[in-house]
């Protein structure tokens, strides 16, 4: 086995991470998810274009924290028995929810699939805005400079993360759907939000996180990796703090969407994918979360990949969801 660029195998084992964790987290977290069940989601479907056997196919659009509102790619098989298990699906930074083919497997397993469009970004969900400061390069500073300001409320992760558990909620309380064999899966920032959305929706019962984003931010920077997906970091300090005065606060308010700190409300079953060459979400950050989870949890190690496609992944993953 190659070594990692980062710590030993048995260093990650009990790795805790670095970056500092708010001491008003769980207090922050619990109004946040106060907030969103006080939303009128004003539900809307509506009939997509793409059409395929036995299935039907819907843009599912609701109002999100902040009065935006949020796009999914919804499907459901036809004839299939009720109530089903549900599968919801995030997709990977900048990116959007992806074809409607690559979801049929699960439908025609009798799943009902959704899978979010992150605002923001490169699919259908609005974004609002109303944040000053540096929102060029990346998400995980959008609202930074309100954050310092005292009103950590305004950092959009924290929006997209109450996306993820308000889309959950919609779905459990389908008709159609079991509400307690619902899993979530994703890739990078797509794992990410399916360890945040196992979070703040406890009633998850499977989650497959692929390589975690958003962790650690700390240890990211004094590894040097402010680059690629984590590059806002570095922009944020040269356009907004060059000599770092406020570094301290900077990571302290980051705690507020560092996924670390929500492992331990999990008490869905995880099965974790991570490559130890990975130098864009470095293993380091990834275990910081994974060794705080307390449910049932297994990781999978690929010792000579990165970040990239994984051999043998999605069968695993699409296997471990038919357990539900």
């Amino acid at each position: 086995m190659p070594l990692t660029f980062d710590l030993s195998l048995e260093q990650l084992k009990t790795y805790q991470g670095k970056n500092p964790c708010p001491a008003d987290f769980d207090s922050f977290w619990d109004k946040s998810l106060a907030e969103m069940r006080s939303i009128d989601s004003q539900i809307e479907l509506s009939p997509a274009e793409f059409k395929a056997p036995n299935v039907e196919c819907f843009h599912l659009y609701f109002t999100g924290v902040g009065g935006a509102r949020i796009h999914t790619k919804f499907l459901r098989p036809v004839n299939a028995s009720t109530p089903r298990p549900a599968i919801l699906l995030f997709h990977g930074y900048t990116g959007d929810s992806g074809d409607w083919s690559d979801k049929l497997g699960y439908a025609e397993a009798g799943f009902t699939i959704a899978a979010l469009d992150c605002r923001g970004q490169a699919g259908w969900s609005e974004d609002k805005g109303g944040v000053t400061g540096n929102t060029l390069h990346g998400h995980i500073i959008r609202g930074l400079d309100e954050a310092l300001k005292g009103l950590p409320e305004k950092l959009l992760f924290r929006q997209i993360f109450l996306d993820t558990a308000q889309l959950a909620r919609i779905v459990m309380e389908m008709p159609d759907v079991d509400a307690s064999r619902v899993g979530v899966t994703g890739a990078s920032q797509g794992g990410a939000l399916t360890i945040a959305c196992s979070a703040l929706e406890p009633r998850i019962k499977r989650a497959a996180p692929v390589y975690p984003f958003l962790s650690d931010y700390k240890r990211v920077w004094e590894m040097d990796q402010g680059e690629d997906a984590y590059v806002e970091l570095q922009e944020y300090f040269r356009h907004s703090d060059p000599t770092h005065k406020q570094e301290r606060l900077v990571f302290e308010n980051l705690g507020y969407i560092d996924i670390q700190f929500l492992a331990s409300r999990i008490r869905a079953e995880v099965l974790w994918t991570v490559g130890l060459m990975d130098t864009t979400c470095p293993p380091s950050t990834q275990f910081a979360v994974y060794n705080k989870i307390v449910s049932p949890k297994t990781m999978t190690i690929y010792p000579d990949y990165g970040h990239e496609s994984l051999p043998g992944l999605n069968d695993q993953v699409f296997q471990f969801m038919m357990g539900l």
